[in-house]
C-alpha cells in the first residue's frame, strides 16, 4: 500500500528510491541537479536520469547529499549529459518505472538497460541487465551535486572499488566512505577517467550477458567501515534475499498502524504517509558502534544507536510525538543522539545534517523533544544531563535570545525573524518549566514559565495579530499578508495563533473565546495570497492557513478551545481529503522529513498534539471506519468509526473503553494503556465536546507577566515635533517613563517632544514590573527632504520614505530592517538641503550579502545643484560587482570635493547588477540582484 512517488511531483520534494527503515543509504535516482524542486534529486516531471546515488534528503527545502553516483550505459562518454549533450545521461518514462518500500526499477528506454536498486540501513545493491554483452560501461562519479573537498577513488582490484568523497554543501564538512564490488571484472586497462579524476568510465567483462550486481557499502567514518557494513549487512546474500529482508523490515514497522477502509487510494495515501515518517532521522553510525561526531572526531558507542538528519523545526509538532506512541526505543535513541551531540559540539541540534551544525531554522525544538517524552515516561536516558542541556540551549547569547532574555522579545532591529524567534523561544521555555516541574525544581519552573508568557510582547491588541517591534514601535507599514523579515517562512496571519502553550492567555489578549473564533473564521477564510517576498513554502493555502508549512499545523484544531470541535471536525476532513492524495503532487508542501506525513497519519488516526509536552491530543475528525495501534508493551489501541461514510465527518458521542467520552480531547496514558475508542459519526454537527467542562485547555496558571509597554503613536524620526502615546497589551497596566535619564513618571497622555531624546518606560500591575524598553527618537533638520526616483521594495522599506536621511544606520544584518531595498532596478535619490550650502563630503552605504542576491551597486554617480534643474557630477564611483565575495560586507563610498562647493540639490544614482553573475545559484532562475542602501550623509 506505500506508493514512494507520492510527493516526487509538485513540492514535495521526496525520492522513489531505496531505503531501510531509518536507513543511512538512500539509493535511489538523480533526475534533477539543482533548483528548488530538485532537492531530493528526483522530480516527477523530469524525463532524464543522471545516475543512481546512495545518499538523499526527504522532503527538506534546501538541496544536499546525493553522494557516489553510478550510472550504467553502452558509451565511455563522460559528459554527464547536461545541456543537450548525449552523455550518459538516460531517458526514461514512468511506465518503465516501479517503486516499493526497499526497491526501485527503471528501464533507461534510450540504451535498453534494466536498473533494480534495493537496500539495507548502511549497503544497498545496483543490479543492471544490459541488452548485449558488448560495451557493458559504468560511471562512477565523485563530482555529482555538491562542491567535492577531498576525494579518492581507488580500483583496489578487478572487483573492488573503494575511496572517499568529502563535501560541502548545506552542511559544510560532509564525509563518505564507500567500497564497491562487483559481480563481474573491470577491464582496468581500459578505464577512462575524466580530468581530475573524480569520474570514471569502468569497461565490464561479462561474455555472457549476465545481470550485473554492485553491493555498496557506505560509512562515514573510514574505509574500513564500509567494508564492515557491506559484510555485515549484505555479505554472501543475493539482491533479492536483500530486497525481501528489507520488505519484511518495512512490513513491520509499517504494521506498528492498521488501517481499515474500503477506500483504496486513502488506504495507499495512509501508508506512505507511515513509510515517509521513517526514513528520517537517519542511522549514521557503523555496525561496530563507531560514528562521527558533531566534532567531526570519529567516537564509538554501543549503548545506543546514533542519528543525523533532524529537521526539528518540523518534526517537534507531530512527527516525534507520533514516536513516543509507536516507536518508544527509538525516542529514546534520539534523545541520546542530543546528548552525544551536546557533549560533542557544545549544543544540541537544531538541524543537524551528516553532524554538521547548519544554522538553519529557529527555536532550540530539540527541548520539546525531550521534555515530551520525559513527561511521557520515556527516560532511557541521562535525564539530570538531558534537562542541563535544555536550560543550556535556553540561555546563548546568540539568535537574538540576549534581547529575548532582557526585553521578553527580540526587537526587529537587533535580529531577523524576530517575531518567530520569540514566539517559539516561548513555548520551547514552557516546556522547559513543565519538566522542571516534574524533576521538583520549582525556581527553574517559576522562570522559565514567566519566559513562556513572552508571546504576549509582541501581540498587537489594535490589529489581534503578532507584529514586529521597531525602537518599541509597531512595525509599519503593516500587512498581515506581507511575507516579510519579521517571520519565518510565513507572514502575520500564520503565527499570531501560535502560543500552543497558553491559548487560553492568547484568548483572553484577544478579547475572549467568541473573538478568538471569530478571528480563526476570518483567517480559514481571508483572501489565499500573500504579498511580499514570494516565498516558495507557503502553500496548501486555506485562506491564510497555510498547510504546507509548518507554522499552520495545529491551527484547525483551535476550534475546540473555543467550544465549536465541529468546526475542527470540519477543517480537519477538509485538509485530509484535499491536500493529501494518491498522487505525484499528493502532498501540498515540503514532506519535512516526516512532518507533513505525520500531520495526516495522526490526523486520519482522530487526534492530535496540538502542545506536545501536555500529553494532551486534540480530537478531531477520524478518517477511517477503525485503525490499530500497536503498542511496544504488547497492547492495542483500537479507534472505531461507526457509520462511517465521506460524508459524515462529525462526531455524534464517542465512548472510551465502554464508557462514554464527551471529551474533545484525548490523554496520552489512554492510549499506551490500550483500549478501544469509538466514534459515533454522522452528517451534521452536534454538541459533543463542545461543553465547557469537556473542551481542551491550555492556560499557564500562575506566574504571570507584565507586557513589556509600547509606542502606540509617534514618530521615530520626526522633522518639527511629535507626541508620543504608549500603551500596553494589558489595558489594566499602569506605565512610567522618563526622558533622558530623568526619574520616572506616571504615563498619563500624550508626551510632546520636540528635540532628540532617549525614551524609557516600563509597566506595573499587581506589583509586578515589566521590562524596561528604550527607544531613542531622531530629529532631521526641518529644511532637509528626499525625493526618491525609484521605487523600494515595501518589505525593505527600513521605515519609509525618509529611510536615507534618517540618521538611523544599517547594520550588517539585512533582515533587521534598517536597510532600504531595491530589485532588478537602480537608485536615484535627491536630497535637498533647504538652502544652498558649501558641502566638502557625501557618504552612502551599500550592503553587499551575495547569498542573499545583495550585490554592490556597478556603478555610483553623485551630482550636485544649485537650482534643482541643472546638475553637475561630483564624482563617480566604479565597482566590480560581478565578483565572488565569501563574507557580508558594508560598502562605505566616500566623495570628497576639492573644495568645499555650494549646493542645495544632492543627486544619488546607483546602477545594480541585473542578473546574478553565473558562478551563483540564483542564475539558473534568471535571478536578479538587489540593491540594499542606507544613509545618505551630507557634510
Amino acid at each position: 500500500y506505500v506508493n514512494p512517488f507520492i510527493g516526487t511531483g509538485g513540492h514535495g520534494h521526496t525520492y522513489p528510491g531505496a531505503s531501510a527503515p531509518f536507513g543511512m543509504l538512500q539509493l535511489s535516482p538523480d533526475t534533477r541537479l539543482t533548483g528548488w524542486d530538485g532537492c531530493s534529486g528526483y522530480h516527477y516531471s523530469d524525463d532524464y536520469i543522471y545516475g543512481f546515488s546512495h545518499t538523499h534528503l526527504s522532503g527538506t527545502g534546501v538541496s544536499d547529499y546525493g553522494d557516489v553516483l553510478l550510472m550504467p550505459t553502452n558509451t565511455a562518454h563522460l559528459s554527464n549529459g547536461a545541456d543537450g549533450q548525449a552523455g550518459y545521461r538516460a531517458h526514461f518514462s514512468h511506465g518503465q518505472e516501479q517503486a516499493t518500500p526497499g526497491y526501485y526499477k527503471v528501464t533507461l528506454d534510450s540504451t535498453d538497460i534494466v536498473v533494480e536498486l534495493t537496500a539495507k540501513q548502511r549497503s544497498g545493491m545496483h543490479r543492471y541487465r544490459f541488452p548485449s554483452p558488448e560495451n557493458q560501461w559504468i560511471i562512477i562519479d565523485l563530482a555529482h551535486r555538491d562542491e567535492v573537498i577531498d576525494f579518492a577513488l581507488d580500483i583496489d582490484s578487478n572487483r573492488v572499488i573503494t575511496g572517499h568523497r568529502h563535501s560541502k554543501a548545506w552542511a559544510q564538512k560532509q564525509y563518505i566512505f564507500f567500497h564497491l564490488e562487483f559481480s563481474h571484472p573491470i577491464d582496468i586497462p581500459n578505464i577512462e577517467y575524466n580530468e581530475d579524476g573524480k569520474v570514471a568510465a569502468l569497461p565490464i567483462i561479462n561474455p555472457d550477458n549476465d545481470p550485473v550486481e554492485i553491493k555498496t557499502g557506505i560509512s562515514a567514518v573510514d574505509n574500513a567501515g564500509a567494508k564492515q557494513n557491506l559484510a555485515t549487512e549484505i555479505g554472501e546474500k543475493t539482491f533479492d534475499q536483500i530486497r525481501m529482508e528489507t520488505r519484511n523490515d518495512w512490513n513491520t514497522q509499517l504494521n506498528k498502524i492498521q488501517v481499515s477502509t474500503p477506500d483504496l487510494g486513502q488506504r495507499i495515501t495512509f501508508y506512505t504517509a507511515l513509510y515517509h515518517t521513517m526514513l528520517a532521522p537517519n542511522i549514521y553510525q557503523d555496525v561496530d558502534g563507531r560514528y562521527r561526531g558533531m566534532d567531526l572526531e570519529i567516537h564509538q558507542t554501543n549503548d545506543f544507536d546514533y542519528y543525523t538528519v533532524f529537521s526539528l523545526w518540523d518534526t517537534y509538532r507531530a512527527l516525534h510525538p507520533l514516536y513516543t506512541i509507536i516507536d518508544e526505543k527509538r525516542t529514546n535513541d534520539f534523545i541520546n543522539t542530543f546528548l552525544a551531540k551536546y557533549d560533542e559540539g557544545g549544543i544540541m541540534p537544531i538541524w543537524d545534517l551528516s553532524s554538521n551544525y547548519t544554522n538553519c531554522m529557529i527555536g532550540y525544538h530539540a527541548v520539546p523533544v525531550i521534555a515530551d517524552a520525559y513527561l511521557k515516561g520515556i527516560r532511557e536516558y541521562d535525564t539530570e544531563k538531558a534537562f542541563e542541556a535544555m536550560q543550556y540551549s535556553a540561555t546563548r547569547d546568540h539568535h537574538g535570545l540576549e534581547s529575548y532574555r532582557e526585553y521578553g522579545f527580540i526587537p526587529i532591529e537587533e535580529e531577523p525573524e524576530s517575531i518567530s524567534k520569540t514566539l517559539e523561544y516561548a513555548y520551547d521555555d514552557w516546556t522547559i518549566a513543565q519538566m522542571a516541574d516534574a524533576m521538583n525544581r520549582p525556581e527553574i519552573r517559576d522562570e522559565f514559565l514567566l519566559r513562556a508568557q513572552n508571546y504576549k510582547n509582541v501581540f498587537d491588541p489594535s490589529t489581534n495579530l503578532m507584529r514586529g517591534r521597531f525602537n518599541n514601535t509597531w512595525f509599519e507599514p503593516f500587512d498581515p499578508y506581507e511575507v516579510n523579515f519579521n517571520y519565518t517562512e510565513a507572514n502575520a496571519w500564520q503565527y499570531s495563533f501560535y502560543a500552543p502553550q497558553d491559548i487560553n492567555g492568547l484568548m483572553d489578549l484577544m478579547g475572549g473565546k467568541s473573538f478568538f473564533g471569530a478571528q480563526l473564521d476570518t483567517l480559514f477564510s481571508a483572501n489565499a495570497a500573500t504579498s511580499g517576498i514570494n516565498m516558495k513554502d507557503i502553500t496548501g493555502l486555506i485562506g491564510q492557513y497555510a498547510h504546507g508549512n509548518e507554522p499552520s499545523h495545529h491551527m484547525a484544531y483551535l476550534y475546540s478551545f473555543v467550544n465549536q470541535p465541529h468546526k475542527t471536525q470540519e477543517k480537519v476532513h477538509q485538509i485530509l481529503t484535499e491536500l493529501y492524495k494518491n498522487a505525484p503532487d499528493g502532498i501540498s508542501g515540503n514532506e519535512d522529513c516526516g512532518q507533513m506525513s505525520a500531520w495526516y497519519i495522526l490526523s486520519s488516526l482522530g487526534f492530535y498534539p496540538v502542545t506536545p509536552a501536555s500529553n494532551q491530543y486534540v480530537i478531531g475528525t477520524p478518517l477511517f471506519p477503525e485503525a490499530r495501534i500497536q503498542l511496544e508493551n504488547g497492547e492495542t489501541f483500537r479507534i472505531i468509526a461507526n457509520n462511517y461514510g465521506p460524508e459524515n465527518k462529525y462526531i455524534q458521542s464517542a465512548t472510551l473503553n465502554g464508557e462514554s467520552h464527551p471529551y474533545s480531547y484525548l490523554n496520552h496514558d489512554k492510549i499506551i494503556a490500550g483500549g478501544e475508542l469509538i466514534f459515533e459519526m454522522g452528517p451534521e454537527p452536534s454538541d459533543w465536546g463542545s461543553a465547557d467542562e469537556h473542551i481542551p485547555v491550555s492556560a499557564i496558571q500562575n506566574q504571570f507577566i507584565v507586557p513589556a509597554p509600547f509606542i502606540a503613536l509617534g514618530e521615530i524620526v520626526f522633522r518639527d515635533e511629535t507626541t508620543i502615546q504608549l500603551d500596553c497589551a494589558d489595558p489594566e497596566a499602569t506605565i512610567y517613563y522618563s526622558l533622558d535619564g530623568n526619574n520616572f513618571n506616571k504615563y498619563e497622555g500624550g508626551i510632546s517632544i520636540s528635540e532628540p531624546v532617549s525614551l524609557e518606560i516600563y509597566a506595573v500591575l499587581n506589583k509586578k514590573t515589566s521590562a524596561t524598553i528604550q527607544s531613542d527618537f531622531h530629529k532631521i533638520d526641518p529644511s532637509l527632504s528626499l525625493e526618491l526616483g525609484t521605487e523600494y521594495a515595501q518589505q525593505y522599506n527600513a521605515g519609509g520614505d525618509d529611510a536615507l536621511i534618517d540618521g538611523i544606520v544599517g547594520t550588517a544584518n539585512y533582515r533587521t530592517g534598517t536597510w532600504q531595498g531595491y530589485h532588478n532596478r537602480p537608485v536615484e535619490a535627491t536630497v535637498d538641503l533647504g538652502s544652498v550650502k558649501p558641502v566638502s563630503e557625501i557618504a552612502v552605504n551599500f550592503l553587499i550579502d551575495q547569498g542573499a542576491w545583495i550585490f554592490s551597486p556597478t556603478k555610483v554617480t553623485c551630482e550636485g545643484s544649485v537650482d534643482g534643474r541643472n546638475f553637475s557630477q561630483i564624482g563617480q564611483q566604479q565597482y566590480a560587482a560581478s565578483e565572488a565575495l565569501d563574507e557580508v560586507q558594508i560598502e562605505n563610498l566616500v566623495i570628497n570635493t576639492p573644495t568645499p562647493t555650494e549646493y542645495r540639490y544632492i543627486r544619488l544614482k546607483a546602477n545594480g547588477l541585473g542578473n546574478v553573475p553565473s558562478w551563483h545559484p540564483g542564475y539558473e532562475y534568471g535571478g536578479k540582484a538587489w540593491i540594499f542602501i542606507d544613509e545618505i550623509m551630507v557634510r
